[in-house]
């Protein structure tokens, strides 16, 4: 029994997730932030929440952060 037989590369590389967030499957690669680099390009490292709704997340977070302390430019 050959090793090479028993799997393939499509066995153990992933190239879709599906979002936990919205839900829809994009490219693993392109669509995920990769955040533990010291693991390589393993499926493992990368997130389970796409760019676009990371990007979302941070934006309505930094909104409320803003919002709550009244924080504004100054009026020089």
């Amino acid at each position: 029994m050959d090793f090479d037989e028993q799997f393939n590369l499509g066995h153990l590389l992933f190239h879709e997730r599906t979002c936990r967030v919205c839900g829809l499957r994009k490219n693993l690669i392109d669509g995920f932030y990769c955040v533990r680099k010291s693991r390589g390009m393993v499926s493992s490292s990368y997130a389970y929440e796409c760019k676009e709704c990371t990007i979302e997340r941070i934006k309505n977070s930094r909104n409320k952060i803003k919002k709550s302390i009244g924080w504004e430019y100054p009026d020089w």
